[in-house]
């Protein structure tokens, strides 16, 4: 089969995913996961004495993804429109007779390829999950070794206040957290067992409960949750995921657009790991492209288009599992090995020569001359400390009502950088004490 997209060629599909979350969501992967839930719903249905004693064993030992003739399913998918009745003729050729009319006893097509779904997705958030909880470590790491690394803090790309970078890692790393805990409220409300017949109803067991029960028992044999009711038609879970996952690669997306700003040469501030030739221009020998960077934020922008087609579900989970794992991958890659210029941080804060704090200058002299007319004066200091290439200090100490209540020594105190930093070391203190269990 030739690839087409870069989640399947060998050029980037390493780049773009892993191999772990392709075979997840694999041709195989699905069609293992549709025998799987017709053995769960055989055993399931004997559990609850719907079916004969010793039924569901013969089913499973007979039954294996390796036995599945390709070409024919396929050729009855195309036929059909769905691989479920060809999937149980074949399963029945490999059944001995006696047992084989009990496979897919009460069910549906859409129970199955549903059954299915829902145990990749199971799969595929534990994947998730795991490569979350990496990438937290590595920025509860670089938030505690970066607490007191003072660098400029900007908005709208221009200098604002200064912060610290284990400030900004902090704030990168909150959002992580907020998506572990709904990764986990994910888990309780979106993994759901399927079974509910033709039409939801049930009746194909008849119109005492042993269809809920067995239903209930499925939910037990494969690790998924009971619904209560049927949700055939109610696809929220399944759009929750995959715009859950489209939030993740925000937040990804986030941090690599930071990461290659603080990469440009005008600022040098941090360099994605070194790797020999990686991110090399074939005619500029001194590139070093943060390739990674780049990769999730195009990932971010393909996560997001998929929260739009969530409701074509075939096509959207598998491209959303494979790009939200293929970002954290490179996102902790990035981050695990991240090059950081303290030396350039401190010489781009104070590159403003004080500009970055005429906030702290206005708010000491609105001590004395009130808050309004003190932003007068700062502003006006700026713009004449712009206008003539002075520092701030220069500018401020031609006004008088700046020398009137401030003197020479409180002023450099003030245009000091490093001491307007705020909360910011508190807060990265506080966000760590809160850390309250490794993923």
């Amino acid at each position: 089969m030739a690839a087409a997209t870069v989640h399947d060629t060998s050029l980037f599909r390493d780049t773009f995913g892993t191999e772990e979350i392709r075979e997840c969501f694999s041709e195989r992967s699905y069609v293992s996961k549709l025998i799987e839930a017709e053995c769960a719903l055989a055993q399931a249905e004997e559990d609850q004495g719907v079916i004969p004693s010793g039924i569901a064993k013969v089913i499973r030992e007979h039954s294996d993804v390796s036995k599945i003739d390709w070409p024919l399913l396929a050729k009855r998918a195309e036929v059909v429109g769905y691989p479920i009745l060809g999937l149980v003729e074949q399963m029945a050729s490999w059944v001995p007779h006696q047992q084989s009319g009990y496979i897919h006893w009460g069910a549906t097509t859409q129970d199955i390829m549903d059954l299915a779904s829902q145990l990749q997705i199971k799969d595929g958030i534990a994947i998730v999950e795991r490569h979350l909880g990496e990438t937290i470590n590595t920025l509860e790491s670089m938030s505690s070794k970066y607490r007191d690394t003072p660098m400029a803090g900007r908005t709208h790309l221009q200098h604002a206040l200064p912060i610290t970078f284990g400030y900004k890692c902090g704030v990168w790393l909150s959002g992580l957290r907020r998506h572990a805990e709904r990764l986990q409220q994910i888990k309780e409300r979106c993994l759901l067992v399927q079974f509910g017949g033709a039409a939801g109803t049930l009746a194909s067991l008849g119109s005492s409960d042993d269809g809920i029960r067995v239903r209930k028992r499925l939910a037990a044999i494969l690790g998924l949750k009971d619904p209560v009711i049927t949700w055939h038609v109610a696809r929220d879970t399944i759009a929750e995921v995959v715009n859950f996952l489209a939030l993740i690669g925000g937040s990804l997306g986030k941090i690599a657009l930071d990461l290659m700003i603080m990469s440009s040469n005008e600022l040098n501030e941090v360099a994605e790991p070194f790797v020999p030739h990686r991110g090399a221009s074939s005619t500029m020998p001194q590139k070093r492209n943060p390739i990674s960077s780049e990769i999730i934020l195009a990932q971010s922008k393909i996560l997001r288009a998929q929260a739009g087609l969530v409701l074509d579900e075939w096509a959207a989970l598998p491209v959303a599992f494979i790009s939200v794992v293929g970002s954290l991958f490179q996102t902790n890659f990035a981050l695990s090995g991240l090059q950081v210029n303290a030396g350039a941080m401190k010489a781009n804060l104070e590159s403003t020569r004080g500009l970055i704090v005429a906030e702290a200058v206005m708010m000491k002299l609105a001590e004395f001359i009130g808050r309004q007319e003190a932003h007068e004066v700062v502003y006006g200091a700026c713009v004449t400390a712009i206008e003539g290439n002075l520092s701030l200090i220069e500018s401020l100490q031609k006004i008088e009502q700046v020398t009137k209540h401030l003197s020479t020594e409180q002023l450099t105190s003030l245009v000091d950088p490093t001491k307007y930093l705020g909360c910011c070391q508190l807060m990265v203190d506080e966000l760590l004490r809160l850390r309250t269990s490794k993923l």
